[in-house]
């Protein structure tokens, strides 16, 4: 036991000095592939190494490689940070090592994954009695939501899909908006559903235009969006959830992966109206709850579909008729207890504190479009979420400008196409991101702009 906690003592000596170098250190690392590789490759160890020894050469080798993605100057894809709260959390996690399977095998996380969904459904907006399963990312949160639709649209129409699979099982249509993300693709693809054919336009900012949804009688499944990955638009989700009505065996589907954390923020929550009458949501907590990987969550308004979807049993499980077992509401049987991670950073944060998180990082967005326009970029989008998609005056300035600035090593943001063209996303979502951070990275790109 004296050298167990000497290695904790070593690992979180490690990990403080870490975050005490990211306001320093490039945001994207100086090492190239091929130096790590030799740094990290060996020959398969023959005999045992003393931790301390492995964690320290470890924690040395890899540092090179390391992205400053807990940092405030990290803007590329839609990655935040982890409150103090939920790393600290999260450490205990990994000690306690409970599997969250089922209650047996975990009852604190059980309870404590049980009051973390209830808190979330109260942030969210989501309907009290929904359903809910804690998975890895929102790939796997839209499979979820995704397969528990699949199970009662089929069930409406007198299938028993997870009885009798999809082989001739009535055809589902699947309606999705042009800007999609990717995830709900693979999720389709994953659940026998295929590539989605049914694509409906969108608008300049990525909206579905709903005058072109015309639903019919089948089994239909709608997927919908909110915050669009570019742009941060959202799909009119009343006129949505009408069409859904008026059809007789329909599913509304919202990927809410980052955008959904508008309902948490007074000032936001109205860009998220009528989303609630939705029959699932899929949301991603280490994006703007800045909660560590892996954490996301699916929810459903029908939780006898959810758990229909996912239910197991067999002669060795333990169940108990009054707990919470987590093996019903997701795809996954040997699992981490992310609830602990959620539990403490909304403890932490509180319902204040996680709206005042988002709506700072929004107020970023805002500064860095105006900074941009000064600076002569072209804004694209309607900044009204995290999300600032923009481009320069020719595609190679763009491209040039965007190359400078990612190896000058002050802040990363990623490229990205927009109407055929080039174009730079900045998402901002990392509760660390400061006024100052925000200046920097414009001071960056002013260099880049000026040396040109």
């Amino acid at each position: 036991m004296d050298e167990l906690r000497a290695l904790l003592t070593q690992t979180a000596q490690l990990a403080a000095d870490f975050y005490d170098t990211l306001d320093e250190r490039p945001v994207y690392p100086r090492a190239s592939a091929a130096e790590l590789r030799e740094a990290l490759t060996s020959t398969l160890p023959e005999g045992p190494t003393a931790a301390q020894t492995v964690i320290a050469e470890l924690a040395a080798t890899a540092d090179p490689g390391l992205v400053a993605e807990a940092g405030g100057r990290y803007f590329g894809f839609v990655i935040g940070g982890a409150v103090p709260a939920s790393l600290a959390a999260d450490w205990l996690t990994s000690t306690w090592d409970q599997n969250a399977c089922l209650y047996v095998a975990g009852p604190a996380a059980s309870v404590v994954e049980e009051v973390a969904g209830a808190w979330l459904i109260e942030l969210l907006g989501i309907p009290r009695a929904a359903s809910f399963g804690l998975v890895t990312g929102a790939q796997m949160a839209n499979f979820t939501a995704l397969a528990a639709a699949r199970h009662h649209v089929l069930k409406n129409a007198g299938w028993d899909v997870e009885r009798d699979g999809l082989t001739g099982a009535p055809r589902i249509r699947v309606v999705v908006g042009e800007k999609r993300h990717g995830t709900v693709d693979r999720a389709l693809r994953m659940l026998g559903l295929g590539t989605p054919t049914d694509v409906i336009p969108a608008d300049d900012n990525g909206r579905m235009l709903t005058e072109h949804l015309a639903l019919t009688d089948e089994p239909t499944i709608v997927c919908a969006q909110a915050g669009e990955v570019n742009t941060g638009a959202f799909d009119p989700f009343g006129p949505i959830a009408d069409a859904r009505d008026a059809a007789a065996n329909a599913w509304l589907h919202v990927d809410g992966a980052f955008g959904l954390w508008a309902a948490a923020a007074a000032s936001l929550r109205h860009l998220v109206r009528g989303v609630e009458r939705a029959d699932s949501w899929a949301v991603d907590a280490h994006k703007w709850l800045n909660v560590p990987y892996d954490n996301a969550i699916a929810f459903t308004a029908h939780p006898d579909s959810h758990s229909g979807a996912f239910s197991v049993r067999a002669p060795y499980l333990v169940f108990d008729t009054e707990t919470r077992d987590a093996l019903d509401w997701n795809p996954e049987a040997s699992r981490r207890a992310r609830g602990f991670t959620i539990y403490a950073a909304i403890r932490a944060l509180g319902r204040s504190g996680i709206s005042e998180m988002i709506e700072r990082c929004c107020a970023h967005a805002r500064r860095f479009a105006d900074g941009l326009t000064e600076l002569g970029a072209e804004v694209l989008n309607d900044v009204e979420l995290n999300q600032v998609l923009f481009r320069f005056a020719t595609d190679d300035e763009t491209n040039a400008v965007l190359k400078a600035v990612q190896e000058d090593g002050a802040a990363w943001m990623g490229g990205t196409t927009w109407d055929g063209r080039p174009a730079i996303r900045i998402s901002v979502s990392n509760w660390q991101t400061t006024e100052d951070d925000v200046a920097r990275t414009l001071a960056a790109y002013a260099g880049q702009l000026a040396a040109r």
